[in-house]
């Protein structure tokens, strides 16, 4: 593999991880402040796509639709928590599951009611469009670009919120003990509830800014949930800095992985072979981590203190 292809998918997996932050962010904190398994978390992540799909095709402008998408998301999200999560708090992680996964299954149906079964194309941007060169003979879209950088600056944004603001500190006792936090005076109620809007809304901004870049579909957030619970697990459940490291080792193992895996294993088989063997063990890469993480670290590699 040259070089130059070597750095273009090192792009593509920080990117990669970047947009499995965005989901892993909110999902880390909603399990570990509150206790919740929400598998519907990566249907907020399809439903944030389609709301960029329509409000960029109703105004005619995607940062006009990211503007409108963000706050639709977060009103979704509380919707969801008003009408069916808050009643699950207090039943256990078996009825959370069958209860989110049967939300899985009504919003995907409900999305084909409203948009239909057919994909979705959000235009790119025009001021984001084209490629720049990064270096000699390396051409890089600059849309991917930005996604990393708006990735790195909700990062920044979100270890200043939790770190270094009042309500941060309401998060991080509440992960550490919420009976305790209920009983000193904090409404533990209304904090799950900022906690579940926040991460739906982050969750949302993952969808909007995949939009330009694959298909608005139904169902576009049922595998990404799966790698997004990986990425919690090595980073450790509640941990923020966690989630972002953990998150762009994902990408970059599985980006990388699947680029390298077929000429590593040209050096013991035969091109054909190691082609078809490469392209089988590649997915597997982030589990066989996720095993090793877990072995030797088994609450991750920073886990929230309890």
């Amino acid at each position: 593999m040259s070089t130059t292809l070597l750095l273009v998918q090192t792009l593509n997996g920080l990117q990669f991880g970047i947009i499995l932050f965005l989901i892993a962010a909110g999902l880390t904190l909603v399990f570990g402040v509150m206790d919740f398994i929400n598998l519907a978390h990566g249907v907020q992540y399809m439903v944030g796509a389609y709301f960029a799909a329509m409000f960029s095709a109703y105004t005619g402008s995607f940062v006009a639709g990211l503007a409108l998408a963000l706050p639709a998301a977060l009103a979704f999200g509380l919707l969801l928590e008003v009408l069916v999560f808050r009643h699950l708090y207090d039943r256990d992680h078996l009825d959370q599951v069958l209860a989110t996964f049967g939300v899985i299954l009504f919003l995907n149906q409900g999305v084909k009611a409203v948009w239909g079964a057919a994909p979705l194309f959000v235009p790119m941007p025009s001021a984001l469009s084209g490629s720049i060169e990064l270096m000699s003979g390396l051409l890089y879209p600059v849309y991917r670009l930005a996604i990393i950088a708006a990735g790195l600056g909700v990062g920044l944004l979100l270890y200043a919120l939790v770190h270094h603001t009042r309500a941060g500190m309401l998060v991080r006792a509440g992960a550490t003990n919420a009976p305790m936090v209920s009983a000193l005076g904090v409404d533990i109620r209304r904090l799950f509830m900022i906690v579940f809007g926040f991460g739906a809304m982050l969750a949302g901004f993952a969808g909007v800014m995949v939009a330009p870049i694959l298909s608005v579909e139904p169902g576009m957030g049922d595998n990404i949930l799966i790698l997004a619970f990986v990425v919690i697990v090595i980073g450790g459940i509640g941990s923020i800095r966690g989630a972002f490291l953990a998150a762009l080792l994902i990408g970059l193992v599985d980006t990388l992985g699947r680029s390298l895996m077929p000429n590593i294993l040209r050096l013991a088989l035969d091109p054909s072979m190691a082609s078809q063997t490469g392209r089988a063990v590649a997915p597997m890469l982030i589990y066989i981590l996720m095993a090793a993480v877990l072995f030797f670290r088994p609450t991750g590699l920073f886990p929230v203190k309890r």
